[in-house]
């Protein structure tokens, strides 16, 4: 008997914040809300208006009595925890949004609005915009940065704002006239102020720049209409308009004066760049948060389903587990599960790894700014054999702030769009199977867990911080960075150890098709088409999006297999937690097995169709029918060989004397240059061997996996004013 699904302890080992108490306290703070006021409140029907309403208002105060205050976590979770600002930010919108995303986004918006005025601002306005400025708490905001064009949002280089000067005189502060108009801008119902990212339209400004707005500045601050999305309707969505005029030093980052110009320190590209390269991992564990949620009210649905029959009787198999006789609920459900689980270890690592570059910096150590002598060194010591290699020097090297700092902005370039795309874009394909496996129940406002609301808000998660095509582009550059790769290597061969001292991760087929992706992509960088035309290029996204896909389906998988035999030794050194995960960890293993595997039919499907798919097919033509057997030829060496001519028109192509040939397109293609690549293909499904049985191992252990006999929140059937 599994005693339950994976407890909070499990989780901080499993996601590496066991040893800061200050977090842990922040995530139980996160889901009193979480579980308390914001499920009252979906229970009640908040989510039927897209209008701030009163009681939504409230939502925020819950939010400011959990001490759920600001971007930073210092209020909720005490210095420890402000040193970890991206894991404070993660855990705590994970939380929200394992009831529902829109008061997960609501949280999010403050972090979006006062994010850039932490990284970028000058100390004044870092005091009065990301601090407890007011009342003790810190100011609420939002982040302007999309216009009213058409495919807002799709480029975030097109700037429609402006910013002008309006008065300049006497040596005196210039004053700014701001105008923009936003659209879906959160958060706008309740923010005291604005960062507003625009260009100059005015000769006497350089470039572009965000500048922060407040609700009381002189002109025109209107909030606008509320957006009438279908989705996160505990969240505000606006479409502003604003024509401000602000001192000067509202430009975020301040300024300088240079023959007469204002030149803004800080460019609004900056500004997204730094900002969307962390929030957007916390975008991708909301995500991670629906899929997970939606584990036990599934298992409890499935064991229901046929109770209150009287033909049904206490104690039958029918009675006791319901649908879960079917093996194909089972796995289907296993399905959800380990995507799930590799989600929130892909996001959680991504959170760690800005911590980590954060904390360098603060130490004196830039991300990049490496000594080039010792990484070469560390790789070179990476490099050599086992039992030449010193583990002495190589951990040392490991160690040094220059190699890590190097080392972790490579991995963070990539790990973060990786956790978007992947997280929100397969992940809302995978809560839609969520929602099935729960029947017509799932489609109605009181489905078990709210997945139906869960499904539909997954969508619109899938285009924060830019749809896939963005996180594609910009994953499609980051990998193919020399360091990234490098380590990619050592990746590799990290997953092949694995696999020797724990065979139960599917880390094997897992190593392989790291490797099959590795190759693809070091052969399409040099390879060209029939026209010859380069493959690899920026410009060729038929090509480098797809390898983008495969290279986040391997990195979830990795990270969840690291993750999960963390929590095994963890276990085997701890006698205590032994005795209570003893059964957890053969299922997060299995889990791991089920998601490698799938992980690796993934990469070596998009790796085959590309390797494959550039190359012109041979037709029975001149040119093509010259590496053919010819009919003549195989009889003349049927006399010399006997059963040449029938095992050749069997396993070859072959073209009779009368011309006649076998009815396909043309003859085979040639794997000439190819056969590396074929041989890790081959061994590719060897290594699949007992990803099934791994698969019906966790499919028999939800059947015996206890849960509570009802949900931790309430439903909207559970609430008398959910009664309508």
């Amino acid at each position: 008997m599994l005693h339950g699904l994976p407890d909070d302890d499990a989780r901080a080992i499993l996601w590496r914040f066991g040893g800061c108490e200050d977090l842990r306290r922040l995530a139980v703070a996160a889901r009193g809300v979480a579980r308390g006021p914001v499920a009252r409140l979906v229970a009640a029907g908040g989510r039927l208006t897209h209008e701030w309403t009163p009681e939504k208002q409230a939502m925020l105060d819950a939010f400011d009595e959990a001490g759920l205050r600001g971007p930073s976590g210092e209020d909720a979770a005490g210095a420890q925890a402000a040193h970890r600002r991206s894991l404070a930010s993660a855990l705590t919108a994970f939380e929200l949004a394992w009831v529902d995303a829109g008061a997960a986004t609501t949280y999010l918006a403050c972090v979006l609005a006062a994010e850039p005025i932490r990284m970028f601002g000058t100390e004044r306005q870092r005091a009065n915009y990301a601090g407890a400025a007011r009342g003790g708490r810190a100011m609420r905001g939002a982040f302007a940065l999309t216009e009213p064009i058409p495919d807002a949002g799709v480029e975030t280089g097109l700037l429609g704002g402006t910013v002008d000067v309006a008065e300049w005189s006497g040596g005196r502060e210039p004053v700014l006239r701001v105008r923009k108009r936003g659209r879906f801008i959160t958060g706008m119902a309740f923010a005291e102020f604005v960062t507003a990212a625009v260009g100059s339209a005015d000769e006497r400004i350089k470039g572009t720049c965000a500048v922060i707005l407040e609700a009381g500045d002189p002109g025109v601050f209107d909030r606008g209409l509320p957006a009438r999305t279908l989705v996160h309707q505990l969240s505000s969505s606006r479409n502003p308009v604003f024509d401000v005029r602000v001192p000067a030093d509202r430009i975020l980052g301040g300024y300088d004066v240079e023959n007469g110009v204002i030149v803004p320190r800080v460019t609004h590209g900056d500004i997204v760049e730094a900002v969307f390269r962390r929030t957007r991992v916390t975008v991708g564990l909301m995500t991670a948060a629906k899929l997970l949620s939606a584990v036990e009210p599934i298992i409890r649905y499935q064991r229901r389903r046929f109770r209150g029959s009287r033909t049904v009787q206490p104690g039958s198999p029918r009675y006791e587990l319901g649908l879960q006789q079917k093996e194909d609920v089972l796995h289907r459900l296993v399905d959800v599960w380990a995507t799930g689980e590799a989600a929130a270890s892909l996001g959680f690592a991504a959170a760690r790894a800005l911590d980590e570059l954060d904390q360098l910096a603060a130490e004196g150590q830039p991300a990049g700014a490496g000594t080039p002598d010792l990484v070469e060194e560390y790789f070179a010591e990476a490099a050599r054999p086992a039992h030449k290699r010193s583990p002495e020097r190589l951990a040392e090297l490991g160690r040094d702030p220059r190699v890590r700092a190097t080392l972790l902005e490579a991995v963070a370039g990539v790990l973060s769009p990786a956790v978007k795309l992947w997280n929100t874009g397969h992940g809302a394909n995978v809560i839609r199977e969520a929602v099935s496996l729960l029947g017509g129940q799932g489609l109605t406002e009181d489905s078990p867990g709210f997945l139906g609301q869960k499904w539909m808000d997954a969508q619109l998660e899938a285009t924060y911080e830019g749809p896939e095509a963005v996180q594609r582009r910009q994953l499609a550059h980051a990998m193919t960075g020399e360091m990234f790769l490098r380590q990619f290597e050592s990746w590799v061969e990290e997953m092949r150890a694995l696999a020797s001292q724990r065979p139960g991760t599917g880390t094997c087929a897992l190593a392989t098709a790291m490797g099959l992706w590795l190759w693809t992509l070091r052969h399409l960088q040099r390879a060209t088409d029939p026209a010859g035309a380069k493959l690899y290029q920026a410009s060729r996204q038929g090509v480098s999006f797809p390898m983008a896909d495969a290279l986040a389906w391997l990195l979830a998988a990795r990270q969840q297999a690291l993750d999960v035999v963390e929590l095994e030794r963890r276990t085997r050194d701890d006698a205590a937690s032994a005795g209570r995960w003893r059964d957890l960890v053969p299922i997060l293993m299995d889990l791991c097995h089920v998601q490698a595997a799938r992980a690796a039919g993934e990469a070596a499907r998009i790796c085959t169709d590309l390797v494959y798919g550039y190359r012109r097919h041979p037709s029975w033509d001149d040119a093509g029918a010259s590496a053919c057997f010819g009919g003549a030829e195989i009889e003349s060496l049927e006399e010399v060989i006997p059963g040449m001519a029938a095992t050749a028109r069997l396993y070859a192509d072959v073209i009779e004397v009368d011309g006649s040939h076998p009815a396909k397109a043309g003859p085979c293609t040639s794997v000439e240059g190819l056969q590396p690549f074929e041989r890790l293909r081959a061994q590719l499904g060897r290594c699949l061997t007992g990803s099934r049985l791994a698969k019906d191992r966790a499919a028999d252990a939800l059947t015996r996996v206890e849960i509570a006999d009802a949900p931790d929140y309430p439903r909207p059937a559970d609430d008398p004013a959910g009664a309508r």
